[in-house]
């Protein structure tokens, strides 16, 4: 292992580090100024999201473009969206049996602000809006994230069944992911003085605004997130990568969580995660496809949330969270989460969703609080699904390329 090239990583990581505390201190001592220098951490995050349309359908339709074996781009895809749906349904399990130990309101809420909300879509209308937009320029704006997810699976196919990699378009996409990727390697030079600033009014914004509920809600859900990423994630990783799965997964997941963090992105995650996985020694077909999926299908810190969520709510009114409820809290969290785009926010989707099916009659009053919640834990939330993403290349990566497939590559660097 190159000593300079770790010096080199710890040391980026380090300042990071530092422009977020010192970003934290400012947006707290001069929150004025905070709000004023907001742009500069703007600037970062629209670049990244200019960076992510051509990277994401780049780098999808490659892998599945460039594939010889058709069957084994099925079993990754097949592999990859079971393992979202069970990682998710297991934190919101985790979270439901915590906040029927902690709930985060003791007592109703006698004064509730209400809020106008807008119209939201039908069920039906989420389905089509999930997977599809309405034409090709509706795929072109990270709003339509899983819509060019799936245009980048079926053109990758469809450039597979013309020819694959020895094509011209294929030739075309695997050099375009290669150009956005050292693109990517450009504006992480900017990064230290954006996370400053995203921090700096993170704090200025909503450092004085927490109180008794949300801060009781914000002691279970902070630290049940760094917990996981400390048990669950080796956990994962050594089922997938056998005994040295975890050693290996610490020793990469500090720059996605650290990314992820400072940007509220999962999508802005994306050249990160897959620059780790290339380190690792995973698969390139695999990293290209499981890493953008899970930017907008892998959330689990989501579905942390979203069981948060329901249960805040149900305390302001009054309402008791029981253990009949379990099965349908769980469900609405993992499929509300899967279908969530990966921006800061979510495009206030799962809020909707949990508005409409829970608190039908009280969407004024429920929808503020929902989004209020959703604000405060977005960071951490987003840390779990976005450095999630690598861990879940381990899992596939065992199913795709056997059992000993990190101890192969072990070996092979150790040569």
């Amino acid at each position: 292992m190159d000593k300079k090239a770790v010096a080199k990583n710890y040391r980026l990581f380090a300042v990071m580090l530092a422009a977020m505390v010192l970003g934290c201190i400012v947006g707290w001592l001069a929150p004025g100024f905070a709000s004023a220098i907001k742009p500069l951490g703007t600037v970062f995050i629209n670049m990244m999201f200019c960076i992510v349309v051509p990277l994401v359908f780049a780098s999808i339709a490659g892998s599945v473009a460039n594939m010889t074996n058709r069957r084994r781009a099925g079993k990754i895809l097949g592999v990859t969206i079971v393992t979202f749906v069970v990682t998710g349904a297991i934190a919101a399990v985790i979270m439901f049996a915590l906040m029927k130990i902690f709930p985060p309101v003791l007592q109703a809420w006698t004064v509730i602000p209400e809020e106008e909300i807008g119209e939201y879509a039908s069920y039906s209308d989420m389905i089509v809006n999930f997977f599809t937009a309405s034409d090709f320029s509706g795929l072109l704006t990270r709003k339509a994230m899983l819509p060019l997810i799936v245009f980048s699976l079926l053109f990758g196919f469809a450039v597979n069944l013309n020819g694959g990699a020895e094509t011209l378009c294929g030739k075309f996409l695997a050099d375009l992911t290669k150009v956005m990727l050292k693109f990517v390697n450009i504006i992480t030079y900017y990064a230290p003085i954006a996370f400053f600033a995203i921090f700096a009014d993170l704090v200025a914004s909503y450092g004085t605004q927490i109180t008794a509920d949300y801060g009781r809600a914000l002691l279970v859900y902070y630290p049940l997130c760094f917990i996981y990423i400390f048990t669950a994630f080796p956990l994962f990783a050594r089922f997938g990568g056998g005994k040295s799965g975890a050693k290996i997964m610490f020793r990469h997941i500090l720059r996605p969580a650290v990314v992820s963090l400072g940007t509220c992105s999962s999508v802005a995650t994306i050249p990160t995660n897959l620059a780790e996985a290339e380190e690792t020694g995973i698969s390139k077909d695999v990293a290209e496809m499981v890493i953008p999926l899970g930017a907008t299908m892998h959330m689990d810190g989501s579905c942390f949330s979203c069981v948060l969520k329901i249960a805040f709510v149900l305390g302001v009114f009054g309402q008791n969270l029981t253990w009949g409820s379990l099965f349908g809290i769980v469900l609405v969290a993992v499929l509300s989460s899967v279908g969530m785009s990966g921006v800061p926010g979510g495009g206030y989707i799962g809020e909707y969703i949990i508005c409409s099916i829970f608190f039908p009659s009280q969407m004024a009053l429920a929808f503020p609080i929902l989004v209020a919640i959703g604000n405060l834990v977005d960071p951490p939330a987003t840390m779990i699904n976005a450095a999630g993403d690598y861990v879940v290349c381990f899992i596939v990566s065992r199913f795709t390329d056997g059992k000993d497939w990190l101890q192969k590559i072990l070996k092979k660097q150790s040569q």
